[in-house]
C-alpha cells in the first residue's frame, strides 16, 4: 500500500518561487561597457551571500547564547564555506584588466564596497565594532537601524566568552561586563581561560570545537581580505578607492584585524 503523497501548492514555478524576473532585472549597468555587467553581478552576488551569512550567524549566536554549542557548529561551518565561495569570486573579477575597468570606473561615482552595510553588520556580529561606519548608511534608515542594533548588541565572541564563564573558566569580570558597543581589547585573562580549554580538550570539547569554528571564520575573513587586496592592486594599482579610501593601503591595514585575538595568540603558549 503506497503512502499518500503530500499536497503540493499549485501554480508554483521555479521562476516564481525564486522571483527570477525581479532578480534578473536588478542589474542596471550605467555604461555601455561589456565588463560593467560582471562588476555588478559579482557585487550583487556577494551581497546575497552576506544576507545568508547574517542569517546563519544570527541563528548560531542564539544557540551559543543559550548554551547549545553543538548545534551552532553547523551554521558556523556553513558560513566558512560561504566565505570560501566569496573569496573565489575575486578570481572571476580579476579576469577584468585595468583598461577594461577604467572604461567604466567613472560612472561609479563615490560608491564603494566600503559602504556595504551587510559586511559591516557581519563584522559587528563577529566583534569588530567601529561606530564610524554608521554615518555611511544614514540615507537608508532600515539598514542604519540594523547596523546600529548590531553595534550595541553582544557579539558572537561576547557570547562565547559568556559560555566560558558559565562553564567555570576564569573570564575576567571587566571583560564580561564591558561596553559591547566598543572595540574589543585583547585580555590576558581571556587568553588564559582559552588556554585551559586547549590544554585539556577532552574535558572542554564543546568549547574547544566552538573555538576552532570561530578561528575558521576569522581565517576565512582574513583570506577574503587578502584576496581583495591582491585583486584591487591587480586592477587599479595604488589608486585611491572610489569611496575615498586609500585603496590598497587601506585594505592592507585591515589584514591586521582579528575578531577573536586570544584564539590566535594562545597558540604561541601551548
Amino acid at each position: 500500500m503506497t503512502e499518500p503523497s503530500e499536497p503540493r501548492p499549485s501554480g508554483i514555478t521555479y521562476a516564481g518561487y525564486l522571483a527570477l524576473d525581479d532578480l534578473l532585472a536588478a542589474q542596471h549597468p550605467l555604461s555601455d561597457e561589456h565588463d560593467e555587467m560582471l562588476f555588478v553581478i559579482i557585487h550583487q552576488t556577494k551581497e546575497l551571500w552576506l544576507k545568508q551569512i547574517l542569517h546563519e550567524v544570527a541563528q548560531a549566536q542564539g544557540q551559543v547564547r543559550a548554551g547549545d554549542l553543538v548545534p551552532a557548529y553547523k551554521g558556523l561551518a556553513r558560513v566558512s564555506r560561504i566565505q570560501a565561495v566569496m573569496t573565489m569570486s575575486w578570481d572571476i573579477l580579476a579576469t577584468m584588466t585595468p583598461a577594461e575597468y577604467l572604461r567604466f570606473r567613472g560612472v561609479l561615482g563615490s560608491s564603494s564596497g566600503f559602504q556595504s552595510d551587510q559586511f559591516r553588520r557581519f563584522e559587528y556580529m563577529l566583534g569588530l565594532k567601529d561606530e564610524r561606519f554608521l554615518r555611511f548608511h544614514e540615507e537608508r534608515p532600515a539598514a542604519h537601524a540594523a547596523l546600529k542594533a548590531a553595534l550595541g548588541a553582544p557579539s558572537l565572541y561576547d557570547d562565547a566568552l559568556a559560555q566560558l564563564a558559565a562553564a567555570g573558566l576564569p573570564v575576567p569580570a571587566e571583560v564580561l561586563n564591558r561596553d559591547v558597543s566598543q572595540a574589543y581589547t585583547p585580555s590576558e585573562g581571556v587568553e588564559a581561560a582559552w588556554l585551559e580549554v586547549y590544554r585539556d580538550t577532552a574535558r572542554w570539547w564543546p568549547l574547544y570545537q566552538l573555538a576552532e569554528k570561530l578561528v575558521d571564520l576569522d581565517d576565512a575573513l582574513l583570506t577574503w581580505r587578502h584576496k581583495h587586496v591582491v585583486t584591487v592592486e591587480r586592477i587599479i594599482g595604488r589608486r585611491r578607492g572610489t569611496g575615498g579610501t586609500e585603496g590598497v593601503a587601506y585594505l592592507t591595514e585591515t589584514l591586521q584585524r582579528r575578531c577573536f585575538p586570544e584564539l590566535w595568540s594562545l597558540r604561541t603558549k601551548l
